[in-house]
């Protein structure tokens, strides 16, 4: 496997690349907007009941708790009247007080190509991500969706999407994997951007080295977002639930048997605007695991709290 530094650099020359494509039919357009930019950091503390590492079905059964810092960046460019591009850079760096060795820190590349046709929206997302624990690699992927979207009512909006991801992870190359998945979203806006509801599926298929690893999951999840005036400041609440049912194809040796997941997650997230650029979020989870594999059978709950700031 490629080491992180030089796939980091190959992403980077790929997305500085891109804009470049375009450039000489933008030079060409009068009046073509010039590139916006963005940024946003963040800076929370979170308490965590079970601390895990999902991708590797590792729990340690104790609580711990993090600090957490995020930053975002990203440029948004119109490349026509109907073509936009957008680049982001995110970073996210997590350190616990014990567990020291789950100290997770992640580097996300995105690329987006979106098309108004009008009626129809049509788009392409591309991301690479780098995620390292305790310092050391341990998860490289890359993801490509084209997506179509698109209202099919004054208050329903449709999108649907393919994905396909390619992961490797740091010594453990039996669970390198690729993954076709579809996916789709339905939302119904009761008061526009102020209350509506998401409700979405996926199905996936992830084929691993090992046989043992490659399953078939179906996903639902349930959205609720409602904005509400509190002391002339609109606060966001949403409320969210995600069901996993994940059929592994094979037989696991450990339990003799093939093995069999359903993970259900709930979380609610509050955020209230302290001014035009501040943001306090609080959030909870808790998530309860059922699986035939003793190790991937528990439950978690997870409480954090943020101060974001954008510009």
């Amino acid at each position: 496997m490629r080491s992180s530094s030089t796939n980091i650099a190959a992403a980077l020359a790929v997305l500085a690349l891109t804009p470049s494509v375009f450039a000489q039919d933008a030079e060409e357009k009068k009046g073509m907007p010039s590139p916006t930019f963005s940024a946003e950091i963040a800076v929370g503390a979170e308490y965590d009941s079970n601390v895990s590492v999902e991708e590797v079905d590792a729990t340690s059964g104790e609580s711990d708790h993090a600090i957490i810092v995020d930053l975002e960046v990203g440029m948004d460019q119109q490349l026509n009247e109907r073509t936009d591009l957008s680049l982001s850079y995110d970073f996210s760096n997590s350190k616990y007080n014990e567990f020291s060795q789950v100290d997770r820190q992640t580097h996300i590349l995105g690329a987006d190509l979106a098309y108004d046709a009008g009626d129809l929206n049509t788009g392409i997302s591309t991301y690479y991500i780098d995620a390292r624990l305790d310092g050391d690699g341990f998860l490289e992927l890359w993801r490509v969706s084209p997506s179509v979207s698109g209202f099919i009512s004054k208050r329903w909006f449709a999108r649907g999407a393919y994905v396909f991801s390619d992961k490797s992870l740091e010594e453990r190359p039996d669970r390198d994997a690729t993954t076709h998945a579809g996916e789709a979203d339905l939302y119904f806006f009761r008061t526009g951007l102020r209350s509506y509801f998401n409700l979405g599926y996926q199905y996936k298929d992830e084929d691993a080295e090992a046989a043992r690893y490659d399953y078939q999951s179906h996903n639902f999840k349930l959205r609720y977002i409602h904005r509400l005036e509190v002391f002339s400041r609109l606060a966001k609440v949403e409320l969210s639930w995600r069901y996993e049912d994940r059929n592994y194809r094979s037989e696991t040796p450990s339990i003799g048997e093939d093995r069999d997941d359903n993970r259900n997650r709930w979380k609610v997230d509050l955020e209230y605007p302290i001014n035009d650029q501040a943001t306090v979020q609080l959030y909870g989870g808790y998530a309860d695991y059922e699986s035939n594999l003793p190790v991937a059978d528990y439950y978690q709950t997870v409480f954090g709290t943020r101060f974001l700031y954008s510009w």
